[in-house]
Formats: structure tokens, C-alpha cells, sequence
């Protein structure tokens, strides 16, 4: 079956907005929710719905990840687990999208949508159900999602006073496109604590390593997301 196309940005233009997220997170000490490492940035809503970026080799990549309450598709393990009807998320995708899958697979993750980037478009399987992406609600997609995210996590921040940072210092941070330091984390965030973790650039193709974080689970709440007993 063909796949279908998707009006989503061009994921090398997320860098910035994930790295300031992450930074800011990280500075909440919630880092385990958004991570910017290359090649595979995370982000979850410390509820159980999450996303992962993973960046391939020539511009490609695949998104994927769950809404533990709204994805209606059931892929795999979890259509046996949930006793619902499979939803193949991998219906006439290339091989390449494949082992980011079995890397959350292999988790005992669940998944709801997967997306592949082939280095100018982002396309999905067919089917027409509700497979919970927009409930994600990723905010690295857009800036004014970014700086809202950013805005509402320094509101919860025990030293930020209920003060809101100014979005020029949101914007200078996303901005610096990954190269965050201290004092622009502290220009939006009290930054107690808080360590520089650069997102790393993408590395020259002869020196390309694969290098993944050691829990692919990123610290996820347990629902839909993750088998249980």
C-alpha cells in the first residue's frame, strides 16, 4: 500500500528548539524528559506519551513514539496485549524504518505512530485511525510551541518565582542551535544545578558513530506506553 505524505518541518530545523528545551528541563531537573543528543533526540510528557527522533545516514529519519491515551493504532505486542485489532505501522515502508521500531520493540514499548523522514518528505502507513501524534503534542515543531513549553516549565520551577523570562532570552537559546551554555539557560531558567549537555551535531559522514542512550524507555511513565503484568 503507498505510504502517505505529511505536512511536517524538515527535522534538521528542530535543533534548536530541542536543545532548549532540553536545556531547560534539565535545568528543572526533569532532563530524563527531552534529550537532544545526536542521533536520537527524546521527548516525553512525564505521563507516559513520548516521542523519539532518530537521525539516519543521508538526511533520513523516523519519528516515532505513543499517546498513551489517545493512539488508536495497535501495533505488534500491543495488539495481542490490549486484545485489539493491528494497525501496521510499517505497511510499505522501506527497510530503513525498521530498526528504530525494533529498538522500542525490544523495550517492550508500545508504539502508536511511526513516521519516516526521506530526506525532503515525512510520510506514515495508511490507515484512518486516530494514532495519537497530535496528542503527543511535540513541541518542537514550531517556536511560539517551544517558548510556550519553556514558559510554562520555568513557571513550575521552585526558584522562578512565578516570573516569566522574556522571549528574547527564549529566543537567544533556541538560537544558539545547540550550543547552550550557562548563561543563557539562567537568562530564562534559575539554572541551580543545571550541567552543560551540547546536542551534539550531526558528525562528518566519514566519522559518523551510532551512539543511543542506554534506557530507550527514557524514564517513561507505565501505561499504554510500556507492558505491564
Amino acid at each position: 500500500m503507498a505510504l502517505v505524505p505529511l505536512d511536517l518541518p524538515d527535522p534538521t530545523t528542530w535543533r534548536g528548539r530541542w536543545a532548549a528545551l532540553a536545556a531547560v528541563q534539565a535545568a528543572s531537573g526533569h532532563g530524563e524528559r527531552c534529550r537532544a543528543l545526536w542521533p536520537l533526540w527524546h521527548y516525553d510528557d512525564g505521563h507516559g506519551s513520548w516521542a523519539d527522533l532518530h537521525h539516519l545516514d543521508e538526511g533520513r529519519a523516523v519519528l516515532l513514539g505513543q499517546d498513551r491515551n489517545d493512539s488508536e493504532t495497535f501495533y505488534a505486542e500491543a495488539s495481542d496485549f490490549f486484545e485489539e485489532r493491528e494497525t501496521d505501522l510499517l505497511d510499505g515502508a522501506p527497510e530503513w524504518w525498521e530498526p528504530p521500531v525494533r529498538r522500542v520493540r525490544d523495550a517492550e514499548l508500545f508504539l502508536g505512530f511511526v513516521y519516516g523522514y526521506d530526506g525532503s518528505t515525512w510520510h506514515r502507513a495508511d490507515y484512518e485511525l486516530d494514532d495519537g501524534f497530535t496528542s503527543v503534542g511535540l513541541p518542537l515543531l514550531t517556536t511560539a510551541l517551544t517558548r510556550g513549553k519553556i514558559l510554562a516549565t520555568v513557571e513550575r520551577m521552585p526558584d522562578a518565582g512565578g516570573g516569566r523570562p522574556p522571549f528574547e532570552a527564549i529566543d537567544a537559546l533556541i538560537a544558539a542551535d545547540g550550543e547552550v551554555d550557562a548563561a543563557m539557560v539562567a537568562a530564562v531558567a534559575p539554572a541551580t544545578g543545571w550541567t552543560r549537555t551540547p546536542a551534539r551535531r550531526r558528525p562528518a559522514r566519514s566519522s559518523r558513530t551510532t551512539r543511543h542512550r542506554a534506557d530507550p524507555a527514557g524514564g517513561r511513565a507505565a501505561g499504554r506506553s510500556c507492558r505491564t503484568a
